[in-house]
C-alpha cells in the first residue's frame, strides 16, 4: 500500500519549562538529529494548533490540555520558516515539492513532567538549558526557534 504524501505544512513545537529548559528528542532514522517535536498537518484544513497538539501527544505523550498542560499553555509565536525540504526526507512529499512552511509554537510546561517517546520516531530525550539545545539542533530553523524562547516564553 502507498503512503499519501505528505503536506509541505508543519509545526514545530519549542517545549520549555519556565526556566527555559527545552526538551530535545533524538531522531530514530538519524541518530545525533536532535530536535523539537515537529510534524505535518494530516490534511490541508487541519489548523496549524491541531497539528501542534497531536504532533505533541504522538511524540511526547504529552497531552496538551490535561489537569498538567492546560491548553492555554500552548502558545503560537506568530512565526513561519520557508526552508528547503532536506533532499533525504523529499520522497515524502508529491513530486516538484521542495519547500515546506513551518510553524512555531511554544508549550510551556512543569518541570518533571512525563515524557514517553514514540519509539518509532525518536530513540531518546534531553533537557538543556536553552542556548545548549539550540546548539544541539541539527535543523537551523529549529535553533533559531529555540533562540526566540527568551522573547516569547
Amino acid at each position: 500500500m502507498t503512503r499519501p504524501h505528505k503536506i509541505p505544512e508543519s509545526v514545530l513545537v519549542v517545549i520549555h519549562t519556565a526556566d527555559l529548559e527545552v526538551l530535545l528528542i533524538e531522531r530514530a532514522d538519524h541518530p545525533g538529529y536532535w530536535q523539537s517535536v515537529t510534524g505535518s498537518k494530516d490534511s490541508l484544513d487541519e489548523p496549524p494548533a491541531t497539528t501542534a497538539q497531536r504532533e505533541v501527544f504522538e511524540e511526547t505523550g504529552i497531552a496538551i490540555g490535561s489537569p498538567e498542560v492546560p491548553l492555554a499553555e500552548l502558545r503560537d509565536w506568530q512565526l513561519r520558516n520557508v526552508y528547503e525540504i532536506y533532499p533525504v526526507w523529499r520522497h515524502r512529499y508529491a513530486p516538484g515539492v521542495t519547500h515546506n512552511t513551518e510553524s512555531v509554537f511554544g508549550l510551556r510546561v512543569p518541570r518533571g513532567v512525563p515524557v514517553t517517546l514514540s519509539r518509532r520516531e525518536h530513540t531518546a530525550l534531553v533537557w538543556l538549558p536553552w542556548r545548549a539545545a539550540a546548539d544541539q539542533c541539527f535543523s537551523p530553523s529549529n535553533a533559531e526557534a529555540i533562540l526566540n524562547l527568551p522573547r516569547f516564553g
